[in-house]
């Protein structure tokens, strides 16, 4: 169809009005993202920790320095029970073993008299972990085997969706540290890939992680049990043996690390002596090197534990922080929030 010189002057004058208004809207977006930069670890305290965070990532992002690393070997490795969600009064996995235990009790009538599991249907968390370990082991074999990997996530999925903490009365996955959330993003913003190395679950954690860490589900290390593929109805599926396959935890860690990943990571975050040699393996490495504990220290708005606590005890890990000069973090002084429910500043 042919134009006039009028039409042709119209369209040009739409398009660039177009194009203008396109180019001001990118620049507000823009701004908005230089705002957020401007103060990326928001829920952290001006102090130690804060700025041993901030100077790490400026040397090892500032192309020409000699401490620079290129984006692909920027692997940030954190823990998950106490370092990116809280684990009292025991680990999250824990409730959903004995919330399992209570769901399957029908088809397991002789659990009542049997331990550990007669005292987790009495209510008694005490006895039922009693014997430590082996109990809990027992435990978790009782109840995340004899699934499909398919049937387990959906567990799993439904579980997070509606338990909540006897606490708080919030969701599990709303037991997040604020501050934690906000230096994931910050460090995946600088150019690191974010791993979570956990001595959980790894198809329990692998379930919801993504949504609430923005970590997805192949950037996940943890313990795990044996599967085997089998045929069903025709159909190939994965089912979960009561047998256990790794264990990632305390020098489990590295080895999780090299098995799943393949790179020494440059910066490491835990709680607990659990994290100790995932911590050490890092420093270790050639080239700069970071390395926080979390230190629980808010009875308060959290709770206050470390070298005498069962869970998450944090000893030895802590006089070798001292000791090197890693980053502890004080939660009660360093951290203006705890969870991103909580609106105190």
């Amino acid at each position: 169809m042919k134009t006039t010189r009028k039409q042709d002057l119209v369209a040009a004058a739409v398009v660039g009005a177009l194009a203008f208004a396109t180019t001001i809207a990118q620049a507000a977006l823009s701004a908005e993202a230089l705002a957020k930069a401007d103060d990326p670890l928001s829920s952290w305290n001006d102090g130690k920790a804060r700025q041993s965070i901030i100077e790490f990532v400026a040397r090892v992002t500032k192309e020409g320095s000699p401490s620079f690393v290129p984006v692909a070997e920027r692997v940030a490795v954190f823990d998950n029970d106490g370092t990116l969600w809280a684990e009292q009064p025991m680990y999250f996995q824990a409730f959903f073993v004995f919330d399992r235990i209570k769901a399957l009790a029908p088809q397991h009538p002789e659990w009542k008299d049997e331990e550990p599991f007669a005292s987790v249907l009495r209510g008694d968390v005490k006895s039922a972990l009693s014997r430590g370990e082996p109990a809990l082991v027992e435990m978790v074999m009782a109840t995340h085997a004899g699934t499909t990997t398919e049937e387990f996530d959906q567990i799993v999925r439904n579980w997070v969706a509606s338990a909540k903490h006897p606490k708080t009365g919030r969701l599990y996955t709303e037991m997040v540290y604020q501050p934690m959330l906000e230096l994931l993003a910050y460090l995946r913003a600088n150019g690191f890939k974010t791993f979570i190395v956990s001595g959980g679950g790894i198809e329990f954690m692998r379930v919801w992680t993504e949504k609430v860490y923005g970590i997805p589900p192949e950037q996940v290390v943890g313990s795990s049990i044996k599967t085997k593929l089998e045929l069903r109805d025709g159909k190939p599926v994965l089912v979960r043996l009561a047998d256990l396959n790794f264990v990632d935890d305390k020098e489990g860690k590295p080895v999780g690390i090299q098995q799943h990943i393949g790179r020494r990571p440059i910066a490491a975050f835990g709680n607990s002596d659990g994290d100790l040699q995932m911590l050490q393996w890092t420093a270790a490495g050639p080239g700069p090197r970071f390395c926080l504990y979390v230190r629980h220290t808010d009875d308060e708005r959290e709770w206050a534990y470390d070298r005498q606590s069962s869970i998450g005890r944090l000893d030895k890990g802590l006089d070798e922080a001292q000791g090197k000069g890693w980053t502890v973090v004080d939660m009660k002084k360093d951290w203006k929030r705890i969870y991103p429910f909580d609106a105190r500043q």
